[in-house]
Order: C-alpha cells, then structure tokens, then sequence
C-alpha cells in the first residue's frame, strides 16, 4: 500500500526550460536515458544553476506535460522573472498548475533523479491506483526537490486530481 495523501494547493506558475522526449511513451529505459542525459546537461552547462538564481524559493520541478500532442520534460523553479535565454534546442514555458486537489507522494534519493523516479513510480504505480476517489485527467505533474537531509535528496510528488 502506497503512502500518500490528498492536498489542496492554491493553483501557482513554474518556469521551466524543457525538452522533447522522442521515446515511445512505454520505452521506460529510452524515456530515463533522455530525462537523465537532459539533467546532467543543464547541471553541466550552468543552465540549472540560472534558473535555480531565479527562483522564489529553494524547490526545484521536475514537471511532465503533454504539449501540442509532444511528451514534454522540464527543469523548472517558482519565479516572477522572465525566462532566461536558452539553447535552441530546449523550450521555455510558464506552466499553470491549477488550483485544487492534488495526489502527494513523499519520497527521498541519492540524487534528484532519484528522488523523482521514486516518488513518479509510487505515485503512478501504486498510489493513483489504490486511490479510489480521485482520478489524474491529465494536466502537469511534477516531482518537487525541496532540500537535502542526512545525505539524502527529499521532495514529493505533486498530481493534480479531481473526485470521481
């Protein structure tokens, strides 16, 4: 049984810089590697680094959403700033996270990779699943870094639901 709970969040904007996963969406491995080579480029080239100086607090999103029909995969912070400039091969966007209900699933990592893929892999494995009255519509979902204790990566799970 997964452990999770069900919290009302006032609806709020995350900058992201993203990519386009080009993997089938039931490729797992081909879907991690892109996500994976993603990460270590904006951490290697500084990108990671401007976005987190914009933020307007020490979360850091790592949000999945579907655009214009494109499994998309962003780096994204809380911030009031314009986005920054980026390489031509990642996209900007402002994303709405809507008022409401959300599915939250705490979780913790050796690293910020795996943190999400844990807390992505209970929260749509297990928890979604078991909860019986509320139901993910589609819409961006986020695996949320919010510091490190003991070593350790810690965030949660944030899926927006609605009752059934």
């Amino acid at each position: 049984m997964a452990d999770y709970m069900i919290e009302e969040k006032d609806g709020f904007t995350v900058l992201g810089i993203g990519t386009e996963l080009k993997s089938d969406y039931t490729d797992f491995a081909g879907i991690n590697k892109e996500k994976s080579d993603f990460w270590q480029t904006l951490s290697q080239d500084g990108t990671l680094d401007t976005l987190k100086a914009l933020a307007t607090n020490d979360y850091v999103f790592v949000v999945n959403e579907a655009v214009n029909n494109k499994m998309m995969h962003y780096a994204g912070v809380m911030t009031e700033a314009p986005a920054p400039a980026v390489k031509e091969s990642r996209e900007t966007r402002v994303i709405q996270f809507p008022k409401g209900e959300y599915l939250v699933v705490k979780g913790e990592g050796k690293t910020t990779e795996e943190l999400s893929n844990i807390v992505t892999g209970t929260a749509f494995g297990q928890a979604l699943p078991e909860a019986d009255n509320v139901a993910y519509v589609g819409g961006p979902n986020a695996a949320v870094v919010m510091g490190q204790r003991n070593g350790l990566v810690f965030g949660e799970m944030w899926i927006p639901v609605v009752r059934k």
